[in-house]
């Protein structure tokens, strides 16, 4: 059976909820998106990035983003991040202070050699680490981007794309796991397509389909869980990003609902046994954690997030991810880094106040981009105000 990996990375330190405050304090990028030779400092809890649209603002949230597990915000392949007219690979590190000591991290991507293979390289003090994940021994970072805005009205597979960040961000494998399961579908479904009478073959990749499954639903159950209850406990109706209700919608969500994990994999195995002949006319398996959903509901309204008004779905969006930033805090006991791409332009003068005040209610970095320094005139004396100009940190 697949479970719930426990690696000390991973491990969850509840009660910690002050957590493990860290700050970015230089970050340089070479040969990455426009930036070809970039190299900044700051120093204080808020940093604002202004600049023209197309300057590189969310570049610079991207590189911070390589940071953890998974693709970046933008979910870009590696060699796209490389710079037009550059050598075809990137570096990207960063200092992080901690405490009385910092940390000086680094990762970036190897253009295809003589051998025909890329590389994507990380170090963590100078020492070479396997992947992102090991990053997450000290940070996790935590974003929100334009793309996100139409979550709630969009196709079940965004609010699942969505769901599973949430939970990379509090588990690290969480991404191994999703991958697998995804390549155990492909086999499966190439199989039903080629040889659906090799019931052995089918036999072997169901049980894999069913162990993978089950951790996937298990992990996306108890993050889901853990946040709704972390919301529930501290919904204020008054404030100005109304809370969420969550829970999730599928068949493999109701059956670990109720069932240990073994017997919620032998019954998931039974029906994926008894949907080859539907899976295959399909082309596809039509039951499993590749069909779950995210239902999310505006809370002080008691409706579906779907039909609430593009403000209000906007400002619920963002009280989510506030939340999640503080269930990471708690479980993880570090504080993350939180990234903002162009929140603030969008919201009226109270809710961008409120904003300011939530944030300053974490304990970690925030790092923001807005066209406009204006937006950020409430920040003064508390925020390092960066212009970003053609791929460059311009003069003050």
């Amino acid at each position: 059976m697949a479970t719930v990996s426990s690696n000390p990375i991973e491990t969850v330190r509840e009660g910690t909820s002050a957590g493990r405050g860290l700050r970015l304090t230089r970050l340089i990028c070479r040969d990455f998106r426009n930036h070809a030779d970039l190299d900044l400092a700051v120093g204080r809890r808020f940093v604002a990035l202004v600049g023209e649209n197309g300057a590189g603002k969310t570049n610079l949230l991207e590189a911070v983003s390589l940071f953890s597990p998974g693709r970046g915000l933008r979910r870009a392949d590696l060699a796209g991040m490389a710079r037009t007219g550059g050598p075809g690979g990137f570096a990207v590190s960063m200092t992080l202070a901690a405490g009385e000591g910092e940390h000086r991290v680094g990762t970036g991507y190897e253009p295809p050699g003589f051998d025909g293979r890329a590389s994507r390289l990380c170090r963590i003090d100078g020492a070479t680490a396997s992947s992102p994940v090991a990053f997450c021994e000290f940070l996790r970072v935590v974003w929100l981007t334009p793309d996100l805005d139409g979550l709630f009205r969009g196709p079940a597979g965004d609010r699942r794309r969505f769901l599973d960040r949430l939970v990379l961000a509090v588990d690290a494998t969480h991404g191994a796991r999703v991958n697998a399961l995804e390549r155990a579908l492909r086999s499966r479904n190439r199989l039903l397509e080629e040889r659906p009478n090799d019931g052995q073959w089918l036999d072997a990749i169901e049980r894999e389909v069913a162990e993978l499954g089950v951790a996937v639903a298990l992990a996306r159950r108890e993050t889901t869980e853990r946040l709704d209850r972390l919301i529930a406990e501290g919904r204020d109706d008054a404030q100005p990003f109304p809370w969420a209700a969550l829970r999730l919608e599928g068949d493999l969500d109701d059956l670990v609902a109720v069932w240990p994990a073994l017997e919620a994999e032998d019954r998931f195995r039974m029906a994926l046994r008894q949907g080859r002949a539907r899976d295959r006319a399909a082309g596809r398996t039509l039951s499993g954690p590749q069909t779950s959903d995210l239902v999310v509901r505006h809370g002080p309204k008691d409706v579906p997030a779907a039909t609430a008004s593009t403000g209000e779905q906007k400002a619920l969006l963002i009280g989510l991810v506030l939340a999640h930033a503080r269930l990471v805090q708690v479980m993880c006991g570090i504080a993350p880094l939180v990234l903002l791409d162009e929140v603030a332009a969008h919201l009226d003068p109270r809710r961008r106040a409120g904003l300011f005040d939530a944030l300053e209610a974490l304990s970690g970095q925030v790092w923001m981009t807005g066209a406009d320094p204006a937006l950020f005139a409430e920040l003064d004396g508390r925020a390092d105000l960066v212009r970003i100009v053609d791929g460059r940190v311009a003069a003050p």
